[in-house]
């Protein structure tokens, strides 16, 4: 079953624009869809409560993705934000971990990768996401929550952090700023962190050679001012890069822990 979403997002000229330079953003893009290959059903053929998904931006680009259902009654949704190198379907199975704590999962593809159509630009994925997260918001959850990975923290915090509008946010293993890659500095995650952090945690592995704990230190020291949750452990590496399935389970249990701290009626 397929189900499909609209957004009632006014359109925007151009939502697709390049802005991190007209050949560099293009061409990494190209490369991370690349390394992210195709997908394939067979990833989550026994996967129980998955659902199709679509989404329908304001530009009327669709955008696929799967709905892992919660049991009844649901504490809320979870929006989850991949890295630059992955499809959501290779996500599916691992996030069952999620939906079995209560939560219904939602994982799309960045428009361009996969299932979803358009052409893969910074602005546009933000945007997508700033639509969706709206999108969820308005089907009446009790508890709003988001975890971005790599790159996804990046598109969150860009896209919701500031509004404030979620409820609990883990950023995993995100850089502080992309300027360095030749994007304006309004898409740094350091600057679009909001002034009250404390419903935000940050992951950082010391291992991590995709994103270094070095590159993660302005954005640490930014959110634990404004009250953020801040983990940074020896053994975790990027996501999905950890060297044991243990390190990876401690993993999710930093990210679930945090969540189910704020999806209680008290939070």
């Amino acid at each position: 079953m397929c189900t499909g979403f609209k957004s009632t997002v006014a359109y925007e000229l151009d939502v697709e624009r390049t802005v991190c330079g007209s050949i560099r953003e293009p061409l990494m893009f190209w490369i991370y869809q690349s390394l992210a290959g195709k997908p394939s059903s067979t990833r989550f053929a026994y996967v129980r409560d998955l659902e199709r998904v679509d989404f329908v931006a304001r530009d009327d680009i669709r955008l696929g993705g799967y709905k892992l259902a919660g049991s009844t009654p649901r504490k809320g949704y979870l929006l989850v934000a991949q890295g630059n190198a992955m499809l959501a379907d290779q996500l599916v199975a691992d996030l069952q971990t999620f939906r079995d704590l209560g939560f219904d999962v939602y994982i799309f593809d960045y428009r361009g990768y996969g299932i979803s159509a358009g052409k893969s630009r910074l602005a546009a994925i933000i945007s997508d996401y700033s639509e969706i997260v709206t999108h969820l918001n308005a089907l009446g959850y009790r508890k709003h929550l988001l975890y971005g990975l790599s790159m996804g923290g990046v598109v969150l915090l860009n896209a919701v952090g500031r509004s404030q509008d979620f409820h609990a946010a883990v950023i995993d293993s995100s850089p502080s700023r992309i300027s360095c890659l030749g994007c304006p500095e309004i898409y740094d995650p350091v600057n679009n962190l909001p002034s009250d952090s404390s419903r935000i945690r940050i992951i950082v592995g010391e291992r991590d050679a995709v994103v270094t704990p070095e590159q993660s230190k302005e954005l640490i020291q930014a959110a634990s001012r404004r009250g953020a949750s801040v983990v940074k452990r020896g053994e975790f590496a990027h996501p999905y890069q950890d060297q044991s399935n243990d390190t990876h389970r401690l993993r999710q249990k930093e990210v679930s822990d945090f969540l189910m701290q704020h999806s209680g009626d008290g939070a």
